[in-house]
């Protein structure tokens, strides 16, 4: 764990008491001991440092003390690369990937990834390949089951970003969301290598780019048509990459670090 998420905020003297999956996942889990230090991001995405001051095994509670930003002699939870390194290293460019919604096991799988990748945000997009029960079942799945995806995920990366998944929409609507947008650039993956534009030559003759947004197909693709749109209407670069033919959430995963690497 690189760091852990607060879902409520210190109290006054900076103490803070969780219990139920927190505690289980701190104590039980990460095998947590009084004195240990722990990397907090708090509810306002500041990063803090603070140590296991209690644990209480027969209420099952666990509380922490915020401290203040200096080293500590303690044995610190997060091993290797530190959370606060990491948010120094980020780079301030905001990525969203829009995904054609797949299978909800994959749609999670890709959640999961694209938060330790530090997207931004995720648009689910109701395609023409896209079946209805896999709509019916994002529409329907309980929104703390991805909320706590995207925490573990980012607890375990160390990501500084608030990842969050938007309401499903259609294409156009995406499209006029992304296009809200200025110093942007977006890229659309697809199979067909007719349309595709080079990655790199895009981006070096960019500027100023604050926002880029990666457009994935589902089990089924992306339709022609589809494709025509994002371009035309969405200004959005047609891509592709010549590797073998690859599964959904591996495209995304493929896609967004190609453009990372690339700006």
């Amino acid at each position: 764990m690189r760091q852990f998420i607060l879902d409520k905020n210190p109290d006054k003297s900076g103490l803070v008491v969780l219990d139920a999956k927190d505690y289980k996942y701190l104590h039980q889990v990460l095998r947590s001991k009084v004195g240990d230090m722990i990397s907090l991001r708090l509810t306002d995405g500041s990063l803090k440092n603070a140590t296991v001051v209690k644990i209480n095994e027969s209420s099952k509670k666990i509380t922490i003390q915020v401290c203040a930003d200096t080293d500590f002699p303690h044995k610190n939870l997060a091993r290797g690369v530190s959370a606060r390194q990491l948010e120094e290293n980020n780079v301030k460019v905001e990525y969203w990937l829009f995904q054609f919604i797949p299978k909800m096991q994959k749609f999670e799988q890709i959640v999961r990834q694209a938060t330790e990748c530090g997207v931004h945000k995720i648009i689910p997009l109701i395609g023409d390949y896209t079946e209805k029960n896999s709509i019916l079942a994002l529409q329907n799945s309980k929104k703390e089951r991805i909320e706590r995806i995207i925490k573990e995920a980012r607890q375990q990366s160390g990501s500084p970003v608030e990842t969050v998944v938007e309401k499903a929409c259609s294409v156009a609507e995406a499209v006029e969301l992304w296009n809200k947008n200025e110093n942007k650039q977006g890229f659309v993956l697809c199979e067909r290598d007719d349309l595709s534009e080079n990655l790199h030559k895009v981006l070096s003759e960019c500027r100023d780019i604050q926002k880029i947004g990666i457009v994935v197909g589902n089990e089924g693709g992306i339709s022609k048509e589809e494709v025509n749109f994002l371009k035309e209407k969405g200004f959005f670069h047609i891509v592709h990459f010549s590797v073998n033919i690859l599964r959904c959430e591996t495209a995304a995963l493929y896609g967004i670090a190609a453009v990372q690497t690339a700006v």
